[in-house]
């Protein structure tokens, strides 16, 4: 992973504004989907893509490439905006979101669009299904059958949500994850404290999370999910990790960019319309502009 400089910094902010645009303009036209978690993580994908993963949109079954699992699959839309933005299709298929046929599914599909690694849509699942391919990827660079040694070239990540911590299948991968020390692995929380019906402490209380993570044989780090530096020195000290998996705790603000939007669960899966996506885009742009003045 390259250094995070000044001018790198400034890049990826206003790429995560650009991805938060394109994200209202996407959804504006399918007329359904999640708006408040897909801004809350524009910062995070916009890291990973564009910093963080190791991945080749040329050539998205590299076999070396870095895995990015999606248990959240309703967030989908943002990573779709990521996707497209760093080459994987053309921007102008974001256009198609939920439509009849779309490779660009309410929910991601792996054998429709390349660069999905799983289908994912039931929540809890996202985590075992991430552990499946960390443990198979150790087995495979042990064995011979992959390069690499005893560690494989590639790692996984799994971005999951808060409230999906409400699933009992999401602990027992969190478990099996401890048990056997899966440091190729790195988990990413997105802590927005928000679901479809309320407040996750108000439907179901998950604090303290990090002693929870940290008891079941994790490494547990807290960041600031809209702080690029704080995004990227976390995802690198998961690599210095060897001994076990490591949980990234991303604190993230739900509707982040549209003040009349954040923290607001209301917004949680449902669309702006179009009055509305006009003047969420105005904000944004202004809120492009106050950027690029910032770093001039």
């Amino acid at each position: 992973m390259p250094h995070l400089h000044e001018d790198k910094v400034k890049e990826l902010e206003e790429k995560a504004n650009q991805a938060r645009q394109l994200l209202i303009e996407e959804l504006v036209e399918a007329g359904s989907g999640h708006t408040a978690g897909p801004l809350g993580m524009a910062d995070v994908f916009t890291a990973f893509y564009f910093h963080i993963l190791n991945h080749d949109p040329a050539n998205p079954a590299w076999e070396d490439r870095d895995r990015l699992i999606l248990s959240n699959g309703h967030i989908t839309p943002i990573r779709y905006v990521l996707m497209a933005m760093s080459g994987y299709f053309p921007i102008e298929e974001l256009k198609t979101l939920r439509k009849f046929g779309s490779r660009l599914q309410g929910h991601p599909e792996r054998e429709r669009l390349p660069g999905i690694e799983t289908t994912s849509g039931p929540l809890g699942s996202g985590l075992g299904q991430a552990c499946g391919i960390a443990y198979g990827a150790r087995m495979s660079a042990k064995d011979g059958s992959a390069s690499g040694g005893d560690n494989p070239k590639f790692r996984t990540y799994c971005f999951m949500s808060d409230g999906e911590h409400d699933s009992g299948v999401l602990w027992e991968s969190v478990l099996f994850a401890g048990k056997n020390k899966l440091s190729n692995l790195t988990a990413l929380v997105d802590r927005n404290n928000i679901q479809i019906d309320g407040m996750t402490e108000d439907i179901m209380p998950l604090e303290p999370l990090k002693n929870k993570y940290e008891a079941f044989g994790w490494h547990v780090l807290d960041v600031d999910g809209h702080n690029f530096e704080e995004i990227v020195a976390a995802v690198e000290q998961a690599k210095a990790i060897y001994e076990k998996p490591t949980a990234i705790i991303s604190h993230n603000i739900p509707g982040k960019g549209i003040a009349e939007m954040e923290f607001d669960y209301l917004w949680h899966g449902k669309p702006p319309k179009p009055e509305e996506g006009q003047k969420f885009l105005n904000e944004l742009r202004t809120l492009g502009g106050k950027i690029q003045s910032e770093h001039q």
